[in-house]
């Protein structure tokens, strides 16, 4: 279906209004491919992958699909590219915050993760995690390049309290890490925001008691 708005005959001497084609023939490497790549998740984000195409990539991208194809087979190829890339995803994993305090550290953390999100490249994990039992190879793959590195970053947190007496060794696990972003990601899912009170609530009342060291 093409989208694109239906031309007028230019007066004379009037601006004609570009194209699409033409708007993205002007922008080459990183330009065209960040372009790309914020319209792939904000689509993606906006439907399901099962609807995701490069001729809605394209049109919303204002390029033409040749642009596409040179550089990706499919659209599950572009969503990981868009999601790894530092400039429109998850490409640059925060280094672990060095407060001295478990609870500053977690809450800067959960804040961080909660706004990433309300962004495209947050909205866009939604249908992606939601129905990953019909795609569970590319699930596969987003958790292990997106996922997981964010997870390492929650463990070392965790780990390091555990060296300073604030964490319980015992419970420094995956399951326990894991269990902050999934709150946020439920709490994200149900409001479409998630209000820095219930972050801190969620540290407060769940995290640090679970793992607060038995005297």
């Amino acid at each position: 279906m093409n989208l694109a708005r239906p031309q007028r005959e230019p007066t004379a001497g009037a601006p004609t209004e570009p194209k699409a084609g033409d708007r993205g023939s002007r922008r080459r490497g990183e330009a065209l491919t960040s372009a790309i790549g914020r319209a792939t998740l904000e689509e993606l984000a906006r439907t399901s992958f099962e609807e995701l195409s490069f001729d809605k990539i394209a049109t919303a991208a204002g390029t033409g699909k040749a642009a596409l194809y040179r550089r990706w087979s499919t659209p599950a190829e572009l969503v990981l590219a868009a999601l790894t890339d530092p400039a429109t995803g998850f490409g640059d994993v925060p280094a672990a915050p060095h407060t001295g305090s478990l609870r500053a550290d977690l809450i800067t953390l959960l804040t961080r993760f909660a706004r990433g999100l309300e962004e495209p490249r947050g909205r866009a994990l939604r249908p992606l995690i939601a129905h990953r039992h019909r795609h569970p190879e590319l699930f596969e793959h987003v958790h292990r390049l997106v996922i997981r590195p964010h997870l390492e970053v929650l463990l070392t947190v965790l780990r390091q309290a555990a060296e300073r007496g604030q964490a319980a060794p015992e419970h420094v696990t995956e399951r326990v890490a894991a269990l902050g972003p999934r709150m946020i990601i439920l709490e994200s899912w149900e409001h479409d925001h998630v209000d820095p009170r219930e972050v801190e609530a969620l540290v407060d009342e769940v995290l640090l008691p679970l793992l607060r060291p038995r005297r």
